[in-house]
């Protein structure tokens, strides 16, 4: 079962749509059985569908695996209201944490189980989010970005970004990025912030990524084993580009993802149930 719903941050209307548990039936009573949630943050100017449908089918499969899933569009993206060029990663991040209070007041949604999923700039998002806010107990990473000004920089083109002018807004496809929102990419290093999550990781990086560099993948892993707490685990998608966009791309993404998930869930209840 899925609703499309309205989310909103400030002024912006976040369109969204959330995916219900398809294992069994979804319950409404207080006492009813409690399912983890997954919000996904979609990449630089995409959208909730995501290419090639990416999202809609991570939504679908983790969704028939027992997860309440949402996904979103950041402001100026998708269905939602306002300009994405106008704000920056400080923006991204309201926006995702606003996402997350829509997600925990959700009858039967697990809040010991609250999974941010980030794609390309959304792990980015995703990752500086979890800094902050310390209701996202794990987070999976598909092909993030790990340096947002230098990486968007590139996407956008050196010789485009040169012609910016302070206060002044330059256009790529249709979407009018600022100097502010450049400037906000700059002052967020999800490196320098990731310490701060202390829940288990996994990231994931396609080894013909034309767009992320699949190098990030080994240095996100070795940064976030630097923590004192939390795991971080590391899968390629062979011959993978950044959107997984062929069939087995896309169905091997999805059974790491799932599996992993699994995985994590037991290994913790197992240790839990250990040292209790």
């Amino acid at each position: 079962m899925e609703h499309a719903i309205t989310i909103q941050s400030e002024e912006i209307e976040l369109a969204a749509t959330l995916h219900y548990p398809t294992n069994q039936q979804p319950a409404v009573q207080a006492d009813c059985q409690r399912w983890p949630l997954i919000i996904i943050c979609h990449g630089f100017i995409g959208s909730r569908i995501g290419v090639d449908r990416l999202f809609v089918k991570a939504a679908r499969t983790l969704s028939a695996q027992g997860y309440f899933v949402l996904r979103f569009d950041y402001g100026g993206c998708g269905e939602s209201s306002g300009d994405y060029g106008a704000g920056g990663l400080d923006v991204l991040i309201e926006q995702t944490r606003r996402v997350i209070d829509y997600g925990a007041s959700l009858d039967c949604v697990d809040l010991s189980r609250i999974i941010l999923l980030g794609h390309s700039l959304g792990g980015a998002a995703a990752v500086l989010t979890a800094a902050k806010d310390h209701r996202v107990k794990t987070l999976v990473l598909w092909s993030p970005v790990a340096h947002p000004h230098n990486d968007i920089v590139r996407i956008v083109g050196k010789n485009e970004y040169e012609k910016l002018p302070r206060g002044g807004t330059i256009d790529h496809h249709g979407y009018r990025l600022t100097s502010r929102f450049f400037e906000s990419l700059s002052q967020h290093q999800p490196f320098e912030q990731l310490r701060k999550f202390s829940g288990d990781v996994l990231v994931v990086h396609g080894t013909a990524d034309e767009i992320i560099p699949v190098d990030y993948a080994p240095l996100y892993q070795k940064m976030f084993w630097l923590r004192q707490q939390g795991q971080c685990d590391l899968e390629l998608v062979y011959q993978a580009n950044h959107t997984y966009s062929t069939s087995s791309s896309t169905t091997e993404l999805l059974e790491k993802t799932g599996d992993w998930l699994n995985f994590t869930y037991k290994r913790n209840k197992e240790w839990n149930d250990w040292t209790i």
